[in-house]
């Protein structure tokens, strides 16, 4: 007979912990909250000390309902849900549900899945830590007083369906002053000078640096032609040559906003699926023979913590896989986390470095499978040597004239071996090499090339620039990222825009009415606070009614205020300057979840839609006729073509710049490389880089 039933939130998670306990063991799935508050009401008792008013959620009568016949053939119930204040919470609500003693053991935690971690958590089984509940109490009635005063709010004076959010329209904001900024920015000319070098039967290039030992940035093409005019014949000397040995070190294991920013530019991955693909890696894969295996640690942590026994492993796999000269010797000292980093789980890592991607290929998903690798590599990388590197830096001069040159080459790979760090900007890791020059001989110039170029707005928010500004800020946390950024796109207040962040205009309305009477609140240093607030209510340094007190008394005169003096804002449908060709009458410009398309002014009585052509008033460099229209393909993929088609066929995937070759006189394009964004024509070998 079973003697102990253990509750856990999902149907994977159960099934892999089953097989670990053995025969005296139920394991059953809360999936997920059994109680919350009330989604028709506020649900907090403002004038009873802020005291929530839980409900069983509908549609868990029947889950609760078996795990209440399930408790009673048992001798013991354990609550073994997520490792974090959310599962606490969870925890909570089923001692509640089930009429556990909240003072008994019957708590246990697991940063992974694993038969060891398994066995050790039940042999130290605790109490439900009432600090990390009050900590996601506190949250969540912080976020229903919010949500709850100001959405009404935004229905009356906008229309129904808005909603306000304590984290949310903050991230909203960012986003909003990202674009004002883009808007309002002014771009500046200047120029770079690069030219190529012969030195013996070898060639490399250089680009200007400065004048007479100074350092010198060219505004216009007169400093240019000034600077050029200095020059005699084609000699340059060698001034000067730098050789060093530089070390590189791995980046450190993955944290949960690490990984949203890598898994997006690695794999291209939005922050919601990086997430449930991790959750489904933690919680266990069906490895055939050996049955269900959680392959990877928790997925919601702040900090990069690494457990001996998991160096140990590590060390082990790269001595055997690469060589004991590839293991890491020196003692780099782990990344301290933020002051208010979740610091209770260890890193993002494999379960066991030992099960390669390679070796899983055959059960998981291709996307289950690429997210695995990212993580496993970059866990293996971290406890790698450092990379060692030969630099060199040589000063090219004529006549006070200085031309710069730099190379580098990998003289020991290290953790380069397995794994390096994505950038924003797309550009790879290569060797950039340069001959052996000496000091005080001559190279010849071959070829000198001034290149303009303007100076760029800062850039919008991609989800993993966006996530880790909000982590840096101190807004929100592991688990409030994905689906934070989820709902400002679901409510139409931003659009992705290749893949970047674009405000609406119902964003901009909503933001601008909430900032005007809620300013306090959707403040990044309020918002921050608060997440300092909700740590100190964890660590037991503050009791969370009192924070949530002291928040609503300024809270509360802001929305009498609000109630008596915000205006009703009327978004009226924008005409878009033509009729419609089914019944004639005028098109208008509304919102989607795509962003913007034309729809006919008589809905309901007329469906008519049209997506919004936008003409980039490039002429067409086939037809001579129409201009380039951007369009979007079936997959949602922006290309450029003739507004003339379909008797005009002319398409590509690069964005016109408006400018024409200076060459050849054809169209220029900004084309994406694996170096980064070029300017370059459609027809001959013209091109320029993009500053």
């Amino acid at each position: 007979m079973e003697e102990y039933l253990v509750i856990v939130e999902s149907p994977a998670k159960a099934k892999t912990i089953k097989k670990y306990l053995g025969s005296k063991y139920i394991v059953k799935a809360s999936m997920g909250h059994v109680r919350d508050l009330p989604r028709s009401q506020m649900g907090v008792e403002i004038s009873d000390n802020f005291n929530p008013k839980y409900i069983t959620i509908r549609g868990k009568g029947p889950v609760l309902k078996e795990l209440k016949t399930a408790a009673k053939k048992v001798k013991k119930i354990f609550l073994a849900s997520d490792p974090d204040r959310e599962g606490e919470a969870i925890a909570w609500h089923l001692a509640h549900s089930l009429d556990i003693d909240l003072n008994s053991e019957c708590r246990v935690v697991f940063n992974e899945i694993t038969k060891n971690a398994i066995k050790d958590s039940f042999k130290r089984p605790r109490k439900i830590n009432m600090d990390l509940v009050d900590a996601q109490q506190a949250r969540r009635v912080l976020d229903r007083l919010v949500g709850y005063k100001i959405s009404p709010l935004l229905w009356k004076k906008v229309k129904k369906g808005l909603s306000a959010g304590r984290v949310q329209t903050v991230a909203l904001r960012l986003i909003v002053e990202r674009e004002k900024e883009i808007k309002a920015f002014v771009p500046e000319e200047y120029w770079k000078i690069k030219a190529s070098f012969s030195y013996g039967k070898e060639e490399f290039e250089a680009g200007f640096y400065g004048v007479d030992g100074k350092k010198r940035e060219l505004a216009n093409e007169e400093e240019v032609k000034e600077v050029l005019s200095k020059l005699k014949g084609n000699t340059f000397s060698i001034a000067s040559v730098q050789k060093k040995e530089r070390k590189r070190n791995p980046a450190p294991p993955f944290i949960t906003s690490s990984l949203q920013q890598e898994a997006a530019r690695k794999l291209n991955f939005r922050a919601k699926k990086t997430m449930m693909l991790a959750q489904q890696l933690y919680e266990g894969i069906d490895l055939g023979k050996e049955g269900t295996v959680g392959l990877i640690t928790y997925m919601r942590t702040d900090s990069t913590r690494i457990s001996d026994l998991a160096k140990e492993e590590a060390q082990s796999f790269i001595t055997e896989e690469y060589g004991k000269e590839f293991v890491n010797q020196v003692n780099r000292g782990e990344k301290k986390p933020g002051k208010n980093a979740q610091d209770a789980h260890e890193a993002i890592r494999p379960s066991s470095a030992s099960k390669h991607p390679k070796e899983l290929k055959e059960y998981l998903s291709r996307d289950q499978l690429r997210l695995y690798r990212l993580i496993w590599e970059r866990f293996i990388a971290s406890q790698m040597s450092s990379a060692v590197l030969d630099t060199m830096t040589v000063d090219l001069e004529n006549e006070g004239v200085i031309f710069r040159a730099n190379g580098s080459k990998v003289k020991f790979p290290g953790f380069m071996k397995v794994y390096i760090e994505g950038n924003d900007d797309g550009k790879k890791d290569e060797d950039r090499l340069l001959p052996d020059l000496e000091e005080g001989k001559t190279a010849k110039k071959k070829e000198i090339e001034p290149t303009q170029h303007f100076t760029q707005p800062p850039p919008r928010y991609s989800e993993a620039r966006l996530v880790r500004t909000m982590e840096e800020l101190g807004i929100g946390r592991p688990s409030t990222y994905a689906p934070t950024l989820d709902t400002i796109q679901k409510r139409g207040y931003v659009m992705l825009d290749d893949k970047k962040f674009q405000p609406t205009e119902l964003g901009e309305v909503v933001l601008e009415l909430t900032l005007e009477f809620f300013s306090e609140v959707f403040n990044v240093e309020f918002t921050a606070q608060m997440e300092n607030d909700l740590d100190e209510i964890e660590d037991g340094e503050k009791h969370w009614n009192e924070v949530i007190d002291e928040f609503y008394k300024s809270f509360e005169k802001q929305l009498v205020v609000a109630e008596e003096e915000m205006k009703e804002v009327e978004i009226k449908d924008e005409p878009a300057g033509e009729d419609c060709e089914l019944c004639g009458h005028e098109m208008v410009y509304k919102m989607g979840r795509y962003g913007k398309f034309m729809a006919c002014s008589n809905f309901p009585e007329c469906r008519n839609t049209k997506p919004i052509v936008k003409d980039t008033g490039v002429e067409c460099p086939e037809c001579h006729q129409g201009t380039i229209v951007e369009r979007k393909s079936k997959k949602r993929r922006i290309f450029y073509g003739c507004s003339r088609y379909p008797d005009c066929e002319f398409v590509s995937w690069d964005k016109p710049v408006g400018r024409t070759c200076p060459k050849c006189g054809k169209m220029l394009v900004e084309k994406k490389t694996k170096k980064g964004k070029v300017v370059q024509c459609i027809s001959c070998d013209y091109a320029e880089e993009q500053g």
